[in-house]
């Protein structure tokens, strides 16, 4: 909010910043407003979800060890203390048959302490736990049951054994309206007595930034990201495009973080962290992090990134301007900040230029320029505009504080 106690040029910035977003001027691709947004009235999620998820390095061969193994280290590396909370199961943890009373069983072989002395254990650590279930009679590795018909039971199930995190799928359901169905699971989850953040995953085919928000944490805006280059940029690309619907509250989620994998180069890897970042999207770990390198962890903890993705306002940064494979992403922060992002999509280095105008910011505004992976401020004040050379399929990454205009 603007404050008439703000000095004159901060009071300026902040005018022209609140006047850029409310009138969606961020948006320069599909000239979206921003959206007045109903929520999901279950305190979570005022910013995004930062966490761990067994899929993208583990599938279906993740066990009860690999669980225990990995809230240990997310403690010992140091993780938990830059904000990632959650440790998530994702499919193939249940048995294929519920018991007579028709609950979901743990798999025995693979989980024989049970889903609640591991969620015990993950909580000791100080940590969250998530499960995962599908929104279908099958989930998408059709070795365990779908929670379709039986959302009720499987959300009381949940908070029974301590679950904090649902992710809930899109596989084997009967064809009726996803929205029909995952509102069930929502209502149930608000019923079952306990908080649970509800991360939504229809995989972006029925738009669901337009409506998930009020039954929703996180909606999936697109299909399961691959370890690789071209992958994780259209991920960027097609989420980027749904930037008006979100906040504080519910948030895009263009799928899973795949640093640490191996099929990235360190460079690739430190665009994705920044453009997830800079989207306000879940920074879910999907690596082996008992493993992790020094760089993947050096990643995952710049604690300037992760204070991008974290900020209070929550605005969704954006794409606002591409010159060929050379590409400007911004957004408002607090205290009447702007982050950037240079990205270098092409094959060779380039000089980038983000123009003051572009950006939200006045013309005349001088601005100091923190560079948020060298941990450095610019050695001159800025105005104008900020051009810098950048590798190919590199980034770099600023706040930008402006100090008069």
């Amino acid at each position: 909010m603007v404050s008439i106690f703000l000095p004159s040029w901060r009071k300026t910035v902040s005018i022209f910043l609140l006047f850029l977003f409310l009138n969606g001027l961020w948006d320069h691709t599909n000239g979206a407003r921003p959206i007045r947004r109903r929520l999901l009235a279950n305190g979570l999620g005022k910013t995004p979800q930062m966490g761990w998820n067994s899929w993208n390095r583990f599938r279906c061969t993740v066990d009860e060890n690999t669980i225990r193994e990995t809230a240990d280290a997310m403690v010992s590396t140091g993780l938990s203390k830059v904000g990632y909370e959650y440790v998530n199961i994702d499919d193939c943890w249940g048995e294929l048959k519920r018991d007579a009373q028709g609950n979901l069983v743990a798999r025995a072989s693979k989980f024989p302490s049970g889903i609640k002395a591991l969620a015990d254990y993950v909580h000791s650590k100080g940590l969250k736990f998530g499960i995962y279930s599908s929104a279908g009679f099958l989930t998408c590795s059709k070795t365990m049951p779908g929670s379709l018909g039986y959302e009720e039971q499987d959300a009381k199930t949940f908070a029974s054994w301590g679950v904090d995190y649902l992710k809930y799928d899109h596989c084997n359901h009967d064809a009726t309206n996803p929205r029909e169905r995952h509102t069930k699971m929502s209502k149930a989850i608000s019923n079952a007595g306990r908080p649970i953040f509800y991360s939504m995953c229809d995989w972006g085919f029925e738009h669901p930034a337009t409506w998930a928000a009020k039954i929703a944490n996180s909606w999936r805006t697109t299909g399961d990201i691959r370890d690789n280059w071209h992958s994780m940029a259209s991920h960027a690309d097609h989420n980027d495009q749904w930037a008006a619907y979100a906040g504080p509250g519910g948030w895009n989620d263009p799928d899973m973080l795949e640093i640490g994998n191996g099929n990235m180069s360190t460079t690739e890897y430190q665009s994705h962290f920044s453009l997830w970042a800079l989207m306000k999207a879940p920074l879910l770990v999907g690596c082996d992090i008992r493993s992790a390198t020094s760089e993947t962890l050096e990643i995952l903890s710049n604690k300037e990134v992760i204070s991008v993705n974290q900020d209070p306002l929550g605005v969704q940064g954006k794409k606002v301007i591409q010159q060929g494979h050379l590409e400007v992403w911004a957004g408002p922060m607090s205290k009447n900040r702007v982050v950037v992002i240079l990205w270098n999509r092409g094959g060779s280095e380039a000089a980038i230029t983000a123009n003051w105008g572009d950006i939200g910011l006045p013309s005349n505004a001088i601005v100091q320029a923190r560079d948020l992976w060298a941990h450095s401020y610019l050695p001159s004040n800025l105005q104008g505009n900020l051009t810098s050379t950048v590798d190919s399929h590199a980034v770099k990454m600023y706040i930008l504080t402006p100090t008069s205009g």
